[in-house]
């Protein structure tokens, strides 16, 4: 049975078209095939690889931390060095309230977690999260996600979950004394890059603060500098309860984060004992990536440039009179098209042609970038036009 073959058959899909590239090796902004050929990776496995493939310094950490060991106990029980420098190097970068790190396997474990959490500190059951939403795919993250398309199938799902439109003041208004917590993407992703107002989000704070409901931030896809800053938060000047960290947090690496403060995590520790509980979080391997990771983010990204070149792309792409409409913030970009058979032509024959970019979920009429905040201006340059050609290619 060849590679292929195995794939299709001895490994579960998650639709009935992937891309099927056969991938042997990636560096930088470059994955490269088994045949040699190059691809301009521009949408950085969605929003994972910020500082590129294989950064050495993390493939540094790795290999130390493979040498000294590998899991040696459930989370919670050794004192580890990696898991310790990791948390230390993340809140670091924090503010003072998110001082104290649970670390998971992913994203949508940290949001899990997240959502436990405001329920055991607020002892109420009630949930909100809004319309556009995307928390992950397990049920309590699918549960407060907005994708009725992607639940239908799964219910029943959590109870007592309440949507709100994303932006609006007036719904905050739903929020009462009922609410353990509210959950909101700080930059919508799956929705097509929907990017909140400063007014809005202080206002969800304020009422969150008037109710006692914890306000959980899911930054799993627009933190870690994606937006132009560390933390999508800082553009808003509003912080949460409880911030929720994955894909970019590790380098490459498998790994989710529940940041919240110390005494609200140790709710987790008491009545009942063993309130939330994972075997491989924190797992020393993934940990050393990670704190590599970040910091990287923190002593070599230039942060200006990412919103410079961020722009420089929208600006460049978005002269195509074929993009309806396009929504960026630091170097997350959604470009709208006409209909969705549209974008499906742009990122195949963008693939054809070596360059990756992808789709959204929940916005079937916008194509997707999230390159690489490495990148350089001449490959943005080279990026764009490679896209405009395409555009051009497949007009009807």
């Amino acid at each position: 049975m060849n590679q292929q073959n195995t794939f299709l058959s001895r490994l579960g899909q998650t639709s009935p078209f992937p891309f099927m590239l056969d991938i042997d090796r990636a560096e930088g902004i470059f994955i490269y095939d088994k045949s040699g050929k190059s691809y301009m990776d521009m949408i950085a496995g969605v929003a994972v690889n910020n500082i590129g493939h294989n950064h050495p310094k993390v493939v540094e950490a790795l290999k130390t931390q493979i040498d000294r060991h590998l899991h040696v106990m459930v989370y919670g029980e050794f004192i580890q060095d990696a898991q310790s420098n990791f948390a230390t190097t993340l809140t670091s970068l924090l503010p003072e309230q998110l001082n104290c790190v649970y670390t998971v396997n992913s994203g949508t474990e940290a949001n899990e977690a997240a959502l436990k959490l405001a329920k055991r500190v607020t002892g109420r059951s009630e949930l909100v999260s809004f319309r556009g939403s995307y928390h992950g795919s397990t049920h309590g993250s699918l549960s407060v996600s907005g994708n009725e398309v992607k639940k239908i199938a799964f219910r029943p799902l959590l109870p007592d979950v309440r949507f709100l439109q994303f932006n609006s003041i007036v719904d905050l208004e739903q929020i009462t004394i009922r609410t353990a917590g509210v959950i909101i993407e700080t930059v919508q992703g799956d929705a097509g890059v929907r990017i909140p107002n400063e007014e809005f989000l202080s206002a969800l704070r304020a009422k969150c603060d008037e109710v006692g409901a914890l306000l959980i931030f899911d930054e799993i896809q627009c933190g870690m500098g994606r937006t132009g800053k560390l933390f999508a938060f800082e553009h808003f000047n509003v912080i949460p309860d409880v911030l929720t960290l994955g894909k970019a947090l590790g380098g490459g690496m498998p790994i989710g984060a529940l940041v919240s403060s110390t005494e609200n995590l140790k709710e987790f520790t008491y009545n009942p004992m063993l309130g939330h509980i994972t075997t491989f979080g924190g797992h020393p391997v993934i940990c050393a990536a990670g704190n590599a990771a970040l910091e990287v983010m923190r002593d070599e990204l230039d942060f200006s440039e990412v919103n410079r070149l961020g722009a420089l792309l929208e600006e460049l792409i978005g002269a195509n009179e074929e993009i309806i409409a396009i929504r960026r913030i630091g170097m997350m970009f959604a470009f709208d098209m006409v209909s969705a058979e549209r974008v499906e032509k742009v990122v195949m024959k963008c693939m054809e042609k070596g360059l990756l970019s992808f789709w959204f979920l929940s916005h079937p009429y916008s194509f997707r970038l999230s390159p690489p905040l490495t990148i350089s201006e001449q490959e943005i340059r080279q990026a764009a036009s490679i896209i405009n050609q395409v555009i051009e290619e497949t007009k009807a």
